[in-house]
């Protein structure tokens, strides 16, 4: 097949959207299909364009045998609501021509787009119309949604209007695929129904993420005794991960000097979270790691941590936990009863309610000083992990159903 790949973020970006959009590309390629992707240069988490990279121009590179065409797009060094608007509309202003240029002269089969942004799906469906190609948009996060249910956009008016645009612009896709059952559900309220929604799970390598001895290198490397119970969040810094529950948490349990939290990552809210974790000794903050060392990082961990804001918990589904359940550690979330994020930790870990630091402090100490359930509950989660989200299986899977669009 010719595949088209269309959206905001992609490899070498090391969290979210961007690893899953580069890991995707560069399988599709080894398994002997054409792959192309219009994007942005990379700039997340950090919101910062990497070195080497420019805002301000278009070029093109090649990257495990995709050729990638990079166009310009504005960063704010402080996002907030409208300049993350007007972020996203930069890019899909100067995207726009390259995507419909690539659709009408190069004739992929699929084009294969991502939200966020949705600002990029009109311009993603008018590619594969030009071109006689089948159009895809796939769903990582409701962004829209999200972005009213958090208070980054106001007015129900504006809500109706919006999220009555976004419908009828998904109805005109063929396939519109998203990351968790719940996810399809919300595409059923949308309109998406039958063999036009397709459940497409992100993923892990779990012959590259499996469990290690507790005492591994990266603990070496970042001088942590072997005493010291490491409660760890490694992901995006924004403000919808709800990070300050994390750090009421250390300050309830500053008495339990046996406790070690680690903070790993970049984003909007990290010189925040910085300022405030100021007084507690026992919180450390982190860069990246490179994917080199990403089994490094998730092993160092006895407990992960998994926050979320309530008013999103069913509108995405967080990344990190693939990489969480394989690692073979058990995770600490916060999220209501019956919920996406509720149902898939159950049994693999503890959910408490989202906003509760007391009940968080409460499941992280009782966790910390039990080993034996501690590893039973991460068993559970490697176990679901090469069940659901095993590389090979949703990939292969993928592959089927773009064959099966592309014959149609």
């Amino acid at each position: 097949m010719k595949v088209l790949i269309y959206g905001l973020n992609y490899a070498p970006e090391l969290t979210g959207i961007g690893k899953y959009t580069g890991e995707m590309s560069s399988w599709l390629a080894a398994q002997g299909h054409e792959v192309r992707v219009v994007t942005a240069p990379p700039y997340y988490p950090a919101w910062k364009i990497n070195e080497g990279y420019s805002g301000k121009s278009y070029r093109t590179e090649r990257i495990d045998g995709v050729k990638v065409s990079r166009c310009p797009l504005w960063v704010p060094s402080r996002p907030s609501g409208l300049k993350r608007i007007l972020h996203l509309f930069s890019f899909a202003v100067s995207s726009l021509p390259v995507v419909l240029a690539k659709s009408l002269f190069w004739r992929p089969d699929v084009v294969f787009s991502v939200e966020p942004a949705i600002f990029a799906a009109p311009g993603a469906w008018a590619a594969a119309r030009v071109g006689g190609a089948k159009a895809w948009l796939h769903v990582q996060d409701f962004e829209l949604d999200a972005a009213f249910d958090m208070g980054i956009i106001r007015g129900k008016r504006i809500k109706s209007l919006v999220i009555g645009i976004e419908k009828l612009l998904m109805k005109r896709f063929d396939i519109v695929s998203t990351i968790s059952p719940r996810m399809m559900d919300k595409l059923s309220e949308k309109g998406i129904e039958g063999r036009r929604r397709f459940l497409f799970p992100n993923w892990v390598d779990t012959d590259s993420i499996f469990p290690q001895p507790r005492q591994n290198s990266m603990r070496a490397e970042l001088g942590i005794p072997p005493e010291a119970a490491v409660m760890l969040y490694s992901g995006n810094m924004g403000e919808k991960q709800g990070l300050d529950i994390i750090l009421e948490a250390a300050r309830l349990l500053s008495e339990r000097k046996d406790l070690l939290f680690v903070l790993c990552g970049d984003g909007a809210a990290r010189a925040r979270l910085v300022e405030r974790a100021k007084g507690l000794p026992h919180v450390r903050f982190i860069d990246l790691q490179p994917m080199e060392k990403l089994n490094d990082l998730l092993n160092m961990a006895d407990v992960h941590l998994m926050p979320q804001r309530a008013d999103i918990e069913d509108l995405v589904m967080p990344s990190k936990l693939p990489g969480i359940f394989a690692s073979g550690r058990p995770v600490v979330a916060t999220a209501h009863e019956g919920t996406q994020i509720a149902r898939a930790v159950a049994g693999r870990g503890v959910v408490v309610r989202p906003g509760d630091a007391r009940a968080f402090a409460e499941a992280i100490s009782a966790l910390s000083a039990a080993p034996e359930l501690r590893k039973k509950l991460g068993d559970g989660g490697r176990d679901y992990c090469l069940e659901n989200w095993g590389k090979l299986r949703v990939l292969a899977l993928l592959e089927e159903k773009m064959k099966d669009i592309a014959r149609a």
